[in-house]
């Protein structure tokens, strides 16, 4: 994943043409991701040896996988439990990110065949003894009906927030900008709500986030930022902007690409404690909680919505 194989170049160079949202910036800081904070010996055999995986599980299960799309190769920690625990899978991948993950397995099937036993690919996930599932509210209600009756772990909409006090310095303002715009902010973990103290100045961090100006020749996101300038606008809202992001107040996690919300507290600590639990909330970026600029950068044991897929597996 790491090398410059031709074959994998043209794949990534393929997988932007047919998804202008994966520009190669953003294929290369998932891969490098995947390579650096999973994919390493020590770090696998660490989360192996934490669960007691066998060398050959008793019985293994197939499990269906069905695979979100919002930023490259969002599916491939799941795999990799799937594959680590022993069970055999069966994998549906989104349609905006297909082309990376099975260049990736057709590549492990090239090096050891027996690969072709536990890895398959379909578009109707049948006969599987478990199954997970990572999509927005509305595929979940579809996940729940079809899946509800086998073991399973079904993932909705969820996203990060930040919580600051003010005293941030300039490293951890341009951490952060990363933690927001990384991926165009479209991950669960990326941040779309700000929670900061009475009379915040937002002119720090709206300048750190100038570096990000770039985003600006993509005509989707220029889309996005002049479509939701434009409401603001004409609903004669308040807004801050560099002209590459805005900020506008508003008590909703949730916010679209090229907009953040925030929001004014009193108490730093009644913030912090309404957050844990929120099942809306994937990642609390803070002094207190997950580091400024890691949100992007999670490690094996940093499960989707905190179900600890590994120990699910582990169950079957």
């Amino acid at each position: 994943m790491l090398g410059n194989e031709e074959n994998w170049l043209a794949i990534q160079d393929r997988a932007y043409r047919e998804n202008q949202w994966f520009i190669p910036d953003f294929i290369h800081q998932s891969v490098q991701n995947i390579a650096n904070h999973f994919l390493q010996n020590d770090l696998l055999a660490d989360w192996a040896a934490g669960y007691r995986v066998p060398d050959s599980p008793l019985h293994p299960k197939k499990v269906g996988l069905v695979m979100a799309g919002n930023i490259p190769l969002v599916g491939f920690h799941d795999f990799l439990c799937v594959f680590i625990s022993g069970h055999s899978v069966l994998v549906k991948t989104s349609s905006k990110d297909e082309l990376l993950i099975k260049h990736l397995i057709q590549k492990l099937t090239e090096w050891d065949a027996r690969v072709q036993d536990k890895i398959a690919f379909a578009e109707r996930l049948n006969g599987c003894d478990a199954y997970i599932a990572t999509g927005s509210n509305n595929s979940g209600r579809y996940f729940d009906y079809y899946f509800g009756k086998y073991p399973h772990i079904i993932r909705r909409n969820r996203t990060s927030v930040a919580v600051l006090d003010g005293k941030e310095n300039p490293e951890e303002l341009e951490a952060l900008a990363s933690d927001i715009q990384l991926y165009f902010g479209l991950g669960c973990r990326n941040i779309t709500q700000l929670y900061v103290p009475e009379g915040y100045d937002f002119i720090p961090l709206l300048d750190v986030l100038k570096s990000y100006d770039y985003f600006m020749d993509y005509h989707k996101y220029k889309h996005n930022f002049d479509y939701h300038l434009a409401l603001l606008i004409m609903g004669n809202k308040y807004y801050m902007t560099n002209e590459s992001i805005i900020l506008t107040e508003n008590i909703s996690a949730f916010s679209p690409v090229s907009q953040v919300h925030y929001q004014f507290y009193k108490d730093k600590a009644s913030v912090l404690e309404s957050l844990r639990g929120n099942s809306d909330i994937q990642c609390i970026v803070s002094r207190e909680n997950t580091p400024f600029g890691t949100a992007q950068s999670p490690s094996l044991t940093d499960y989707a919505d905190g179900v600890d897929t590994m120990e699910f597996l582990r169950n079957l």
